[in-house]
């Protein structure tokens, strides 16, 4: 599974991004897909994650009533709605693959694919 992540910029506190994630070799409906972020000096973190098949949503208490994952089946594209940004949420936001979830699905190690990281900056 290949996972291209983009959408990625600069936007002022309060503002909004929205972040794509298109996935080849694999189907996002068949598979966990999820956005971690890591920001300078700091541990990768989770954010957000949308289960398969029916669609389960997880977010990270940080982010909640904030972001929202969301999937496009037709497009094999999943998003991450991003609003009320604050300068906290600065970081290299990186779109995440597995095959299943369990109870280790909020930490990095339990992914098997990702993708190549945007960056978001939050400016105050």
């Amino acid at each position: 599974v290949q996972l291209q992540a983009y959408g990625g910029g600069l936007v002022q506190a309060g503002g909004s991004l929205r972040l794509s994630c298109a996935a080849s070799g694999g189907t996002v409906r068949r598979l966990v897909m999820g956005w971690f972020r890591q920001a300078p000096q700091k541990e990768r973190e989770f954010v957000a994650a949308i289960t398969k098949d029916i669609g389960r949503k997880y977010y990270a208490d940080s982010v909640k009533g904030r972001f929202t994952i969301s999937r496009d089946n037709a497009e094999n594209t999943v998003y991450l709605q991003m609003n009320g940004l604050k300068p906290d949420d600065t970081a290299v936001y990186y779109c995440v693959a597995d095959r299943s979830w369990g109870t280790r699905s909020t930490q990095p190690g339990a992914y098997d694919y990702w993708g190549q990281g945007t960056q978001v900056t939050v400016s105050s």
